[in-house]
């Protein structure tokens, strides 16, 4: 008897594969076209194969945290180290640089607008009391039919 064409994914070098395509940001269809089976059969793999299952979510898992944590370093700023070679009048020599990242306000307010939406949506929703609140409303713009 022949082995499933899903056997190849079971072994750890196709589970790798599989981590490492889901890591590197591919749509679930884009892996099952790399694994050479329709999207519907990757879906069947997954759910019959912890493994599989595994593979997939540990890869997409390590992609966003790398993304939440680079966005979380733009947000807050952070150190960046530069290496550099110089001609000297003795030779080449390397240099290295330490330079301060400036927090990034889009950064900022992508990260408080996702995380915190109660206080940063744009249009934060105002709380309206039970009874109206005495609320009045004043029309300030004259109509243009009651201009002289």
């Amino acid at each position: 008897m022949a082995k499933g064409k899903y056997q190849k994914w079971l072994e750890p070098e196709g589970l790798l594969l599989l981590e490492g395509w889901a890591r590197d940001g591919l749509t679930d269809e884009q892996i099952a076209k790399n694994c050479g089976c329709s999207y519907s059969t990757l879906r069947e793999w997954r759910d019959k194969y912890p493994a599989v299952s595994a593979a997939l979510k540990k890869g997409k898992e390590v992609a966003d945290y790398e993304v939440e944590n680079a966005l979380f370093k733009r947000a807050t700023g952070y150190e960046a180290t530069e290496t550099r070679v110089e001609e000297t009048g003795e030779g080449t020599k390397t240099v290295t640089t330490t330079k301060p990242v400036l927090p990034d306000v889009t950064a900022q307010i992508f990260w408080l607008k996702n995380r915190r939406p109660d206080r940063w949506r744009d249009r934060p929703e105002r709380e309206q009391p039970e009874n109206g609140g005495g609320v009045t409303i004043v029309d300030d713009i004259p109509d243009a039919d009651k201009a002289d």
